[in-house]
């Protein structure tokens, strides 16, 4: 608590950047306590993410191993670093979006890494958005809570870490409307919400280091089952002879009612405007399914915890994925491992 004794007093301060790029309309003000932004993992989310920060005001430094996109942000006068040390080195906050926990692992403590120039720091926050297990988050936290900063203002006695993945995929960093959830220090979380609200519309703290990445595995977890559950439904129904969308009014007004059949429906032909609709293309890509899959076995394994149903789910997804579907949305298991039928 001592670390951000005074964060709360800053809040409320109102700071406009005004080297906001031209080729940048900017949205509106950035409140926030903090300065220049660095950005590091251009990805299908990571560089709508980092456009929305610089949308809002805020002046942004990135790095990507992809040359084109780091182009890209050149171009529209941003600020590109050719290592992640170079970017925490002239910035107040470090956000990271990376595929895995080694890569994050690499970011942070590698050759090149915010920590490979020594104990002192200039970032007072880093903020990691990828979805991690929850042991690797807290092996960041503590080795970055072990440091100490180069300046020592505005209350800050060492930088702090959050973990903050997100959950609404392309569509929502698009449009600027992701759900975050924030595990590490309150009070950094506190400082850091207007970054996060410039980036999504709702975050939720979700206690102690590493529990924002708990929240993500637990719910992808959850999400993969019940359209597994769903998607063995219809199709069992279908073979029985009773048609997927009579199935759906029955789920959708009973006690089989879920995200999955209301909202996501798997089955083509019975509901407009989702990835079943367009013959699985868009949405959330089936290996991206397998991976968060990979992480929340890989995390019940390392204590102890008995995961059926995860260890399955893995299984099924992967072999999804080994068969060529893998950059089809997750909701095609229906399809390509059940053998579901459109509906006509």
């Amino acid at each position: 608590m001592a670390t951000f004794c005074s964060l709360r007093s800053l809040l409320g301060l109102q700071k406009l950047v005004c080297s906001v790029s031209p080729f940048y309309p900017m949205r509106s003000y950035s409140s926030s306590p903090f300065g220049r932004i660095g950005f590091i993992g251009l990805g299908n989310m990571g560089a709508r993410m980092a456009d929305s920060l610089i949308k809002d005001g805020y002046e942004v430094a990135v790095h990507d191993i992809n040359h084109n996109i780091m182009k890209m942000f050149s171009d529209k006068g941003v600020l590109t670093e050719d290592l992640p040390l170079k970017v925490a080195e002239s910035s107040d906050v470090v956000i990271t979006m990376l595929p895995s926990s080694n890569h994050v692992l690499d970011v942070y403590t590698g050759k090149n890494g915010f920590l490979s120039g020594g104990n002192l720091l200039r970032p007072r926050l880093f903020i990691d958005s990828s979805t991690i297990d929850p042991q690797t988050s807290r092996k960041v936290s503590a080795a970055v809570s072990n440091c100490s900063l180069i300046d020592k203002r505005d209350g800050w006695k060492a930088p702090a870490m959050l973990d903050a993945p997100v959950s609404g995929g392309v569509l929502a960093a698009e449009n600027g409307t992701l759900t975050f959830m924030v595990g590490g220090p309150e009070e950094a979380y506190l400082a850091a919400k207007p970054l996060f609200l410039s980036m999504g519309k709702n975050t939720t703290y979700c206690g102690g280091s590493g529990n924002g990445a708990t929240a993500k595995i637990c719910n992808n977890l959850a999400m993969a089952i019940s359209m597994l559950g769903v998607s063995e439904a219809f199709a069992l129904g279908q073979s029985l002879g009773i048609e997927a969308s009579t199935l759906t009014k029955i789920f959708n007004s009973s006690s089989a009612r879920c995200w999955s059949s209301d909202t996501y429906n798997p089955v083509p032909g019975v509901m407009d405007g989702v990835p079943s609709s367009r013959n699985y293309i868009g949405g959330f890509a089936s290996k991206l399914m397998a991976k968060d899959l990979n992480v929340a076995a890989a995390s019940a394994k390392d204590i102890g915890f008995k995961c059926p149903l995860t260890s399955q789910a893995e299984k099924i997804f992967t072999e999804l994925c080994n068969n060529g579907h893998e950059a089809k949305d997750f909701s095609g298991v229906f399809r390509y491992y059940y053998s579901g039928k459109d509906e006509q």
